[in-house]
């Protein structure tokens, strides 16, 4: 199996992780409502919340894109190159959400979006 499809598990898991270090840095968390708790939050709690809704509206794009890439015939190697500088770009994006280094998170962000743009359009360039 190519590394790029581990790498689309890999983000799908990214939501999660966020998820909970938002859930385990707050107080009082409430099981009963946990999206209104979320949206109550303030600080690192809800910066990692917004993490974790960034991640899952990047996560159907990079994925679909990484099909694409590999269903379309496109470099295997390239393949998964581009999909693991995608996750490398996403991981430095959530430790810079999480540290609250707005600047450095949207140059990450945008390098992720880029990489995303280059899988899906990656087997036009392969002939």
């Amino acid at each position: 199996m190519p590394i790029a499809l581990w790498c689309v598990l890999i983000a799908g898991v990214f939501p999660l992780v966020c998820a909970a270090v938002a859930k385990a840095s707050g107080q009082k968390y409430d099981n009963h409502n946990p999206r209104i708790w979320l949206a109550q939050q303030t600080g690192f709690p809800a910066r990692a919340n917004a993490a974790q809704q960034n991640h899952f509206e990047a996560f159907p794009f990079f994925a679909v894109a990484v099909l694409v890439a590999i269903l379309g015939g496109g470099l295997i190697d390239r393949v998964n190159l581009l999909a693991v500088a995608f996750i490398v770009a996403r991981l430095l994006y959530t430790v810079c959400y999480f540290a609250d280094w707005a600047m450095p998170r949207s140059l990450m962000w945008l390098a992720a979006y880029g990489i995303t743009i280059a899988l899906f359009v990656q087997p036009a360039f392969v002939h």
